[in-house]
C-alpha cells in the first residue's frame, strides 16, 4: 500500500527536500505541497493525504491552527499532522499536539527516520519518544482546565466525561449518598484490567512492540488492545491516549 504525503513549509528549499526524499521512496507518493498553513488546509481536503508534514511557523496562517482545522475537519478526516520544528522544546509543539497532531520530527532528521516517522504514523501510532511523552504531560499538567477542554488533545471519551452521556454510560446509576465516580472510577468501569495496563504503558510512550514485550504478549495482540482502547475512549490516536491516561490518573508529570 502506497503512503501518500504532502508536506507544508514555507521555506522552498526543505519543502523541496522533503518531498525529494518521499517521492523517491517505492511505497510513499507526494499528493501535495503547501507553502503557508491555508494552503496545507486546503490539500488536506482535496487530496486527502495518509500524512501532512507540516511546518509550525508559516504565513497567513500557522501550523497550529492548520492542524486545528485539518484534524477538526470532516473534508480531511484521516488526515494524520507530524509537525515539522527546528528544536524538540518548542513551546509550539505542544500547543500543535493538543490541536491534533500525531508527533513532531526535528528538521535534521535523516532520510531514513523519516521514512520511519511516516510509516509509524500512519499505521496509526503516535510519534512520541518517551521523553517527549513525559514533557508533554507535564506541560498539559500545567494548563488550565478549561483550556484543556477546548484544546483537542484531550477531546477522547474521557475528556468529556464519558460516563456524561447516558447512552454510553454504564447501566448503574449512583446510590443518592454515594460520592460522584473519579476519572479513575470511570476508566475501571470502561476498560478491562488489561486494557488499563496497556493504556499505562502507551502513556510512558512504549511502542505496541515495547507494550507486548513488557506485557509478554505478542505484538499482534498488543495493537489490537490498543486498537480497542482508540474505540472506547474515543480517541483519535496515541497522543490523546496520554492525555486521557494523565487525566485519569493513571501516570503522572515527570
Amino acid at each position: 500500500m502506497t503512503i501518500s504525503v504532502a508536506v507544508a513549509d514555507d521555506q522552498a528549499l526543505v519543502r523541496v527536500g522533503f518531498c525529494g526524499i518521499i517521492a523517491a521512496t517505492p511505497g510513499f507518493s507526494v499528493v501535495g505541497e503547501a507553502a503557508n498553513g491555508a494552503e496545507a488546509v486546503a490539500v488536506a481536503r482535496a487530496a486527502k493525504p495518509d500524512i501532512v508534514l507540516m511546518d509550525v511557523r508559516m504565513p497567513v496562517l500557522d501550523g497550529i491552527e492548520a492542524t486545528r482545522q485539518i484534524t477538526a475537519s470532516p473534508q480531511s478526516a484521516g488526515v494524520r499532522v507530524i509537525i515539522l520544528t527546528t528544536f524538540d522544546l518548542d513551546e509550539y509543539v505542544f500547543a500543535a499536539l493538543r490541536a491534533g497532531a500525531s508527533g513532531f520530527l526535528l528538521k535534521d532528521t535523516l532520510p531514513a527516520d523519516l521514512l520511519t516517522a511516516i510509516r509509524v504514523v500512519a499505521a496509526g501510532e503516535a510519534l512520541l519518544a518517551p521523553s517527549v511523552t513525559r514533557r508533554l504531560i507535564s506541560e498539559f499538567a500545567r494548563t488550565p482546565a478549561p483550556t484543556r477542554g477546548s484544546a483537542g488533545v484531550g477531546a477522547g471519551a474521557m475528556a468529556s466525561s464519558p460516563s456524561a452521556d447516558p447512552a454510553q454510560a454504564p447501566p448503574v446509576p449512583p446510590a443518592p449518598s454515594q460520592a460522584p465516580a473519579t476519572a479513575a472510577d470511570r476508566m475501571a468501569q470502561l476498560l478491562t484490567e488489561r486494557e488499563c495496563e496497556v493504556l499505562r504503558l502507551v502513556a510512558t510512550g512504549m511502542s505496541n512492540a515495547e507494550i507486548a514485550d513488557q506485557l509478554y504478549i505478542s505484538p499482534a495482540t498488543a495493537k489490537t488492545h490498543v486498537a480497542h482502547l482508540l474505540t472506547k475512549l474515543d480517541a483519535r490516536d496515541r497522543v490523546q491516549l496520554v492525555i486521557i491516561a494523565y487525566q485519569a490518573g493513571l501516570t503522572a508529570p515527570a
